[in-house]
């Protein structure tokens, strides 16, 4: 349990200093556990951990630590140019936080909560290990708006199924104090009280932690507060449109947004205020997007079971196929389905993928390959930049129909009308798969059906220079309509949707 500040009847709670540990909260605006740190000690330190009971998991190159770092290196001229530094560790968390609140001689720690099953436990053990210090741990909320039993049913349960979580969202946002969910917290008057110590030395380099440089510069990311303050005020030159140019790949209809929310470079607080006063169409069918959020964040914590299980347990009867050879297919976008192998290609040169490409990417490995959502879950976590546990695995069951808020489970994206219908000149596919650059229009989302004449006039050979379908999508879908009778037992609508 975390230890609760007593009002204090003066300013400071006492003259001990603090510590600010940052994990998914990098920058100094609007942050939480900044503001209730500084408000009540006279010196504040912020430390960084780059933790290895994550990152000895990963390849040596990978974006995501890359952009841990540059933010990093951003907010550390930040911290210095306002007093601070920035220590910067690598090792374990549980060792290491405790060690320097005893070496800085604090007397509390502060930090933002984190929801992941992994994070919780994590905090929890540092948390024993200071309070044997008789060193306080203060955790607070700052990447959701509402989290954990905020938003509840009228019987004071938990939510299974999105669209009544967003109107008690919406109902509990509206009867509060106006924007009180969504106000800034004033950092920037009490930043007089960070401190520098000569803990903090230079940032360690990729190579310092066994990593190598990406191509984070030439995929157009830019990390940091300032990269996020960019995509904002982009964002919202356009958000107007946002409904409409959504879920085309080809447009720029989406905010880029995501990465800078899974690392906290900016403040969900922000944009979801801004947002909310904006007030247009676009402007809150993307609100309703940053509460989708707080909704997978929530069922992580209601329902930790659904990491590594069916959020419904009677799907983990499904038997899925077990095809290597689908599996890398998919992987290299090399599937015969040409919006799938944009999609895919599209992850692996850039590390992100659009939102409605991964559902469809996701519908078709399920439902046309058959093969478990726990494994293209993992390929997605492999390779997201913006990569998000409680998000990731939200998305895959929907897209499964083995969680929350599921699609009925006989409803299966067809690869080609759903490429028709979003990329329907083929922008987005001859982008990402340039062997079909010169295949008309007619042909683009189904190019095996092509006439022989056609295939030697535009320069691809079926089969040959581009794949024919790995599969049939109407055996396919047949396949999965008795897969998932025969672990239900239960009868299925067999109409065709999109």
């Amino acid at each position: 349990m975390c230890r609760i500040l007593p009002q204090m009847q003066t300013q400071y709670l006492d003259d001990q200093p603090a510590l600010v540990w940052l994990r998914r909260d990098l920058r100094l605006d609007d942050q939480a556990a900044l503001y209730h740190a500084l408000k009540q000690h006279r010196r504040v330190y912020v430390a960084f951990v780059f933790d290895r009971d994550i990152l000895d998991r990963l390849p040596r190159q990978d974006r995501r630590v890359e952009f841990i770092r540059e933010s990093l290196v951003e907010l550390d001229q930040i911290l210095r140019e306002h007093g601070g530094a920035l220590i910067v560790r690598h090792g374990w968390p549980r060792e290491i936080i405790p060690a320097l609140a005893r070496e800085l001689e604090v007397s509390d720690v502060y930090c933002n909560r984190d929801y992941e099953p992994a994070a919780v436990l994590r905090d929890r053990d540092v948390a024993q290990s200071l309070a044997m210090d008789h060193i306080g741990f203060h955790s607070y909320k700052d990447q959701a708006i509402f989290e954990h039993e905020e938003v509840l049913t009228q019987m004071g349960k938990p939510f299974t199924v999105f669209t009544p979580y967003k109107n008690a969202w919406y109902k509990k946002a509206a009867l509060a104090e106006t924007d009180f969910f969504v106000r800034p917290y004033p950092v920037t008057r009490y930043l007089k009280h960070l401190a520098a110590s000569p803990l903090a030395t230079n940032i360690p380099t990729l190579k310092d932690l066994g990593f190598e440089s990406t191509d984070l510069a030439k995929i157009g990311v830019t990390p940091g507060v300032s990269g996020a303050r960019a995509r904002i005020e982009d964002f919202f030159t356009r958000i107007d449109r946002y409904k409409v140019a959504r879920d085309f790949p080809a447009v720029k209809g989406v905010s880029y947004l995501s990465v800078h929310l899974r690392f906290g470079t900016l403040s969900i607080r922000e944009i979801a205020g801004r947002a909310w006063r904006e007030g247009g169409e676009g402007a809150l069918v993307w609100l309703n997007e940053l509460i989708w959020r707080d909704f997978y964040f929530a069922i992580l914590h209601h329902f930790p079971h659904a990491i590594g299980h069916a959020f419904k347990p009677t799907f983990d009867a499904i038997v899925w196929d077990n095809n290597p050879v689908w599996h890398e297919a998919w992987c290299k976008g090399l599937t015969g389905y040409p919006l799938v192998d944009a999609a895919q290609r599209q992850l692996a040169q850039t590390g992100w993928m659009h939102n409605r490409l991964r559902m469809i990417s996701a519908s078709f490995y399920t439902k046309d390959l058959g093969l478990d959502w726990r494994q293209g879950e993992a390929w997605f976590a492999e390779l997201l930049l913006d990569f998000d546990l409680s998000a990731n695995n939200g998305g895959w069951q929907w897209s499964a129909s083995t969680g929350c808020d599921a699609q009925p489970w006989f409803r299966i994206f067809n690869p080609v009308t759903q490429s028709e219908r979003f990329d329907p000149q083929g922008k987005f596919i001859r982008r990402y798969v340039p062997e079909l650059a010169n295949v008309p229009d007619k042909y683009i989302h189904a190019p095996w059906t092509m006439p022989a004449e056609s295939q030697s006039n535009c320069g691809v050979l079926i089969g040959r220079d581009y794949p024919a379908p790995i599969v049939d999508h109407a055996e396919a879908r047949q396949r999965t309509l008795e897969r998932f009778k025969r672990a239900t037992g239960e009868s299925a609508d067999v109409k065709k949707p999109g």
